[in-house]
């Protein structure tokens, strides 16, 4: 249970960050912004690390393969298209396409067993599920006239 409420809770600070952060944008600019995000992002991962758990940083050459490192460069292009595709498409239309993607691309990654997670066999019931996901997208775009 305490796992829904997490992801819910991720969702909507997801959505208000991406809010916040092209807010951000339209007074300075896209990399501005960028760094402000990383960096404040940054400190506050350096203050709760302070605070609990002060696991040595050393550990961080030990993760293999290396290329799993580079979560925080996906981040900083996370946060380049949130700012784009919300200010082009507004902040429900963009989050709906976001999440759809999300959806497509972890279970691809759970169907495929990459990055080293664990095989899933195919299933037709996820396929109807973001089919549904996907008709939603359409619904919410289609416009009456």
């Amino acid at each position: 249970m305490i796992g829904i409420f997490i992801a819910l809770l991720s969702g909507a600070l997801m959505s208000v960050q991406g809010v916040f952060n092209t807010e951000v944008t339209k007074g300075t600019s896209m990399w501005v912004s960028n760094s402000w995000v990383q960096f404040s992002a940054l400190v506050i991962c350096l203050v709760g690390w302070f605070f609990t758990d002060r696991t040595s940083f050393a550990g961080i050459l030990q993760i293999q393969p290396k290329y799993m490192l580079l979560g925080g460069v996906i981040g900083a292009f996370i946060t380049y298209t949130v700012i784009k595709s919300m200010d082009a498409l507004g902040p429900a239309q963009a989050v709906m396409l976001i999440v759809i993607a999300q959806l497509i691309v972890a279970y691809l990654i759970e169907m495929f067993g990459l990055f080293g997670m664990e095989k899933q066999p195919f299933e037709w019931r996820k396929v109807l599920g973001m089919a549904i996901c996907i008709g939603g997208i359409i619904l919410f775009k289609w416009e009456s006239r």
